[in-house]
C-alpha cells in the first residue's frame, strides 16, 4: 500500500496513536501520543478516528514525499510547513499531490509536532496500538530515511475546514496544576514544589521531563531508603535521591519505587509534553 515516504528526519520521528491500555497486568504500559490533544486535533482536522495513528515530530526537521494524492495536518508545536517550498499555516488542512514534498523546518516553540493523513498509518499494530514505546521498543521503529508509511482507506466523511485555531504555545514561563501525594509525606517540606521556578532539563524525553531547581535547590526527603514498588501513572512527579522530580510522560515506566510527590492533573500533562529543555515550568496547586 502507497503513502508518504520518509525523506529527512530531524532529531527523531515515531509513529503514535492513543497507546496501549489495558497491559499493565503484563508489565506493558499505555504509550502513545505525548501531547494527546494535537494528535486527536491533527486526526479530526483530515476527518480520521481521533485516535488514528500519526506521526510525532521532535522539534521538526522532517520531509516526506507523497506517492498518491493525500490529505494531511500538521498541529502542535509550530514548526514551520511548507509543500513544495510553498509555505503553509499552522493547524492548516493540506492536500498534498503525488511527488509533492511536505517539509517541516525547526519549531521556535513548543517540542512536539504532529502529521496526520487521512485513513491514518497503518503500520502493523502491536498489542492493539501502533505507537512506538521507547522505553519498552514496543511497537514501529522510529522513521529513518527509505521508509515507506502505508496509509489506510479514508474515511467517508470529510469535515469542511481549512484551518483550527489554535493557542500559540507559550516559549515563556509554563504553570501546570498539580495535587500533593500519595507520598508527601516523604519529604521534609512537599510545599516547597509550588515554590519558584523549575526548569526543563536537557535530559527530557517521552519518558518523564526532568526538572532542575533555578535556584540550586532540591526536594529533601524525610526517609533514607526507597519504597516497595508500587503503580505510577501519567503525570506523576516522581524525586529519586538526587531531589530533581521527573514529571512522568507518554512511556512512563508503570511501576517504582522512588516516592511520588504530587501528580500533574490529566488536562496539563499536554501542555508537560511541549516543554522544551530550558523552558521554566511552575507548579500550581489544582483547586
Amino acid at each position: 500500500m502507497t503513502g508518504l515516504r520518509v525523506e529527512r528526519v530531524g532529531p527523531l520521528a515515531t509513529i503514535q496513536d492513543l497507546g496501549r491500555p489495558g497491559w499493565h497486568d503484563s508489565g506493558v504500559g499505555r504509550s502513545g501520543a505525548a501531547d494527546r490533544a494535537a494528535l486527536r486535533l491533527a486526526n479530526r482536522l483530515v476527518g480520521n478516528a481521533e485516535g488514528a495513528a500519526a506521526i510525532e515530530v521532535l522539534l521538526g526537521g522532517l520531509e516526506l514525499l507523497a506517492q498518491r494524492h493525500l490529505t494531511v495536518a500538521v498541529t502542535g508545536a509550530p514548526a514551520p510547513t511548507a509543500v513544495d517550498g510553498r509555505a503553509m499555516g499552522p493547524a492548516s488542512v493540506l492536500e498534498i499531490e503525488e511527488g509533492q514534498r511536505l517539509r517541516l523546518g525547526f519549531a521556535t516553540s513548543g517540542l512536539r509536532t504532529y502529521v496526520a493523513v487521512r485513513g491514518g498509518i497503518e503500520v502493523p499494530p502491536v498489542l492493539g496500538s501502533r505507537s512506538r514505546d521507547t522505553l519498552s521498543g514496543l511497537g514501529p521503529e522510529p522513521l529513518a530515511p527509505g521508509v515507506v508509511l502505508p496509509v489506510g482507506p479514508p474515511p467517508r466523511t470529510l469535515p469542511i475546514v481549512d484551518v483550527a485555531p489554535v493557542p500559540v504555545l507559550s516559549p515563556g514561563r509554563l504553570t501546570v496544576r498539580a495535587v500533593l501525594g500519595p507520598r508527601d509525606d516523604w519529604f521534609a517540606d512537599a510545599a516547597t514544589l509550588f515554590e519558584g521556578d523549575w526548569t526543563i532539563s536537557p535530559a527530557t524525553d517521552r519518558i518523564g521531563a526532568r526538572l532542575d531547581r533555578r535556584s540550586g535547590g532540591v526536594l529533601r526527603r524525610r526517609f533514607p531508603g526507597e519504597l516497595p514498588t508500587e503503580g505510577m501513572a501519567l503525570g506523576s512527579v516522581q524525586v529519586p535521591p538526587s531531589g530533581q522530580p521527573v514529571v512522568f510522560l507518554a512511556d512512563h515506566p508503570i511501576t517504582g519505587g522512588y516516592p511520588v510527590i504530587a501528580v500533574v492533573v490529566d488536562a496539563d500533562v499536554d501542555v508537560v509534553a511541549q516543554a522544551r529543555p530550558g523552558q521554566a515550568l511552575r507548579f500550581r496547586r489544582a483547586e
